[in-house]
């Protein structure tokens, strides 16, 4: 089996990797590079033999999880190829998909469950979901050709489903060839990251000292992060509002654990923008689906309440009603504060009066548990792949194998 990875060998973002084994291909993620300017994106689709013209050695495309930097550029490759996914991820994909600027479906995938090979061509794929702040993540073993991979995807260790991770590492794959392993926070610090549970405590306190309405602003497909703000928002006697949306991507999930618009701690909230959304791009049988547990702005002031913030609910009537005694907690990567829209909110906020802070862990795992996990699976090379600090491997693991982006090598 030969690999090569086209982009993501020293940087976050982009990520794709391609396999080939007696004569056929398959490609691994399809990612929008993190910097990519929007109408550049078809240009950076890597040069893979098959991607635009047909080629019938490419055999398939497997993506890892629901990150744009893992499935980002799949618009701009012809719609025939083969693509396996979680079917959770197809799912919350296809919902968003009319609410989200530059969203993809594919068309016709095959799914990926936990620990159910597959075989695609000379290639046999067994799919390990992990903890993610994506939903319905996975690594996966790529065997073939009497050699063994695993790409880790993207993972952590501190998350709702951390036990995925420790059923991994104590568990693990053995004669693994060559690992694949992400690094997005090598380096940032080595004393790990606060757990979901460390966040809830945090939100319950906060929460406790909002006298009036206290907005969250979150990503609706961070799953994990609704929960975490669900529960906190129940510990203090708080009903949870999302938009319109947000209920339609929590019901994706297809999980009656996950929080739902009829739960009797949630309500939908749809503020005025967005209400003007929904009837230009016609969405009525997604508002019809959650009309029942709707709110409206006289609503608003009756009992406290957790709102799920979006920027368009800035300028909602309802929402300018009921900001005295208001507090605010962003809850996402940092890094986005620096963005224009960041910045508009923060004025908000500051024109308003409303204090904020910011409460968050990363989505990756820390470089403690990147070690543990190197060490369970034992590769007989490691590969650094989704890190800008790719050079920095040899100073916390074992047997790294610098690659290339672009370069071919033989397992």
């Amino acid at each position: 089996m030969r690999l090569r990875i086209h982009r993501g060998a020293k940087e976050i973002g982009g990520t794709c990797i391609e396999a080939e084994a007696e004569g056929k291909r398959l490609v691994l993620d399809v990612g929008l590079p993190l910097d990519a300017p929007d109408e550049a994106q078809e240009r950076l689709l890597p040069d893979v033999p098959g991607f635009r013209e047909p080629d019938p050695t490419l055999i398939g495309i497997v993506i890892s999880h629901g990150h744009m930097d893992h499935y980002g550029l799949a618009a701009h490759i012809r719609p025939d190829i083969p693509v396996w996914i979680g079917e959770a991820t197809h799912n919350i994909l296809k919902a968003a998909r009319p609410w989200v600027p530059n969203g993809h479906v594919f068309a016709d995938p095959q799914f990926l469950f936990d620990r159910k090979p597959i075989e695609i061509g000379p290639f046999r794929i067994t799919p390990y979901l992990v903890d993610h702040s994506a939903f319905d993540a996975y690594a996966l073993l790529v065997e073939a050709g009497g050699k063994r991979i695993f790409y880790s995807g993207d993972f952590r260790a501190h998350g709702r489903k951390a036990a995925l991770f420790d059923r991994l590492v104590d568990k693990p794959p053995t004669d693994i060839d060559a690992l694949l392993m992400e690094g997005t926070t090598l380096g940032r610090t080595e004393e790990g990251f606060e757990t979901e549970a460390d966040l809830e405590a945090r939100f319950v306190e906060a929460f406790r000292q909002t006298e009036g309405l206290h907005f969250v602003w979150a990503s609706s497909q961070n799953i994990d992060r609704i929960v975490t703000i669900f529960r906190a928002a129940k510990r203090t006697g708080r009903v949870l509002l999302i938009d319109l949306y947000t209920a339609v991507v929590l019901e994706a999930t297809g999980r009656d654990t996950i929080p739902q618009s009829h739960w009797p701690e949630v309500r939908v909230y749809v503020p005025q923008r967005q209400r003007v959304f929904i009837k230009e791009n016609r969405l009525f049988r997604d508002r019809d689906r959650h009309h029942k547990y709707r709110v409206y702005p006289e609503d608003l002031l009756a009992g406290k309440a957790v709102m799920l913030f979006r920027p368009l609910a800035m300028s909602d009537q309802g929402v300018k009603s009921v900001l005295d005694g208001a507090g605010f907690t962003y809850s996402m990567w940092e890094g986005y504060l620096k963005e224009g829209s960041s910045q508009r909110v923060l004025r908000w906020l500051n024109r308003h009066g409303i204090p904020w802070q910011s409460i968050h862990t990363s989505g990756h795992a820390s470089t403690a548990d990147l070690q543990r996990f190197a060490s369970a699976l034992a590769p007989r090379a490691l590969v650094p792949i989704h890190s800008f600090e790719s050079g920095r491997f040899p100073e916390f693991f074992d047997n790294v194998v610098p690659r290339a982006d672009g370069e071919w090598w033989e397992v």
